[in-house]
């Protein structure tokens, strides 16, 4: 089996079909992602090691899962799926629907920007370090505009339509550069979507709950459409999987419906994922809520409930003269 191809006419022309076992084995994958995972891991146990240290706290919910976000990304490009990924159209969009939907909810569940806020240094006093460098960008403009609705469903839905129904998807295709590219897009564009969905970290856009459950659900029927019009089309759409290694023994039509029922599917996983997270966050922001309003009677005697108490009884008196 070659993997060191991507996308070059006869790397992958000795495939054997596809299996479950074989598109999981682990063979060092696309150098880059896995450099990429290795990084982002370290980094992460740096920051919840360094809190420790100190003395605070830091969810092990939210370290299970981002380690588990990061695995997943490891799992599309490190193994033989990158390469059965690269001629067969239905594990393609297994990498695809991963990549965009599942890994950055898990990566989001993580928290990374709330724990590199308390976890790295403060610069000091009219110095700049990379804690300072990050609240900059966490106000930018920039940062508006990409995590804003009216880019993000746009963006998800043309990482869809707009790759897969021209040429452009063929041409990343053709290289590995193209393909390293595309498949960052694929998780760049899911975290973006998700990021102000999610409601996790600080971010630029925090709507309210019921708001995020209409962006979610927004851009959801438009994975539900792609993958009918792939699942209907009547010859293969794209030219990277129209001529399939005889090696892989698959018809590329029906490797192509298929793909459109992982498009079809996949999209349900997220959405009750992110669903659940949305009404646990709702759930225990009115806890919270209702606690400090406790406290809050507390310490000041109820004067909120007497006072209203005292107005009622004004009115009962004025009635009465």
């Amino acid at each position: 089996m070659d993997h060191g191809g991507h996308g070059m006419p006869g790397m992958h022309s000795d495939l054997p079909p596809f299996t479950l076992g074989r598109g999981l084995a682990f063979h060092g994958g696309d150098p880059f992602f896995l450099a990429g995972c290795v990084v982002l891991l370290a980094l992460y146990g740096w920051g919840v090691f360094r809190l420790r240290r100190r003395g605070d706290r830091w969810p092990v919910g939210r370290t299970v899962a981002f380690g588990l976000g990061v695995v997943t990304v490891g799992v599309t490009m490190c193994t033989a799926l990158n390469d059965y990924g690269m001629v067969m159209f239905s594990v393609h969009m297994v990498q695809h629907m991963i990549l965009s939907m599942l890994s950055p909810i898990l990566l989001l569940l993580g928290a990374p920007v709330t724990l590199a806020l308390r976890a790295l240094p403060t610069a000091g006093r009219g110095r700049t370090g990379p804690r300072e460098l990050l609240v900059k960008l966490l106000h930018s403009r920039y940062l508006r505009v990409i995590t804003h609705p009216a880019f993000t469903l746009p963006l998800f839905v043309a990482s869809l339509y707009a790759l897969y129904f021209s040429p452009l998807f063929d041409h990343l295709m053709g290289s590995r550069a193209g393909h390293i590219a595309m498949m960052l897009h694929f998780l760049a564009v899911g975290l973006v979507f998700f990021w102000p969905i999610m409601g996790v970290d600080p971010g630029p856009h925090r709507p309210g709950y019921v708001m995020r459950m209409l962006e979610l659900f927004a851009g959801m029927p438009f994975h539900a459409f792609f993958g009918i019009a792939l699942m209907m089309a009547s010859e293969p759409m794209v030219s990277t999987f129209k001529h399939p290694p005889a090696s892989l023994g698959i018809d590329p039509l029906n490797d192509q419906t298929a793909a459109g029922g992982i498009a079809w599917a996949f999209s349900e996983i997220p959405s009750v994922i992110v669903l659940v997270a949305l009404l646990f966050q709702w759930y225990t922001s009115e806890q919270r809520q209702a606690r400090r309003t406790d406290r809050a009677a507390d310490r000041d005697g109820d004067a909120e409930l007497v006072a209203y108490n005292a107005y009622l009884a004004s009115l009962e008196a004025r009635g009465r003269g």
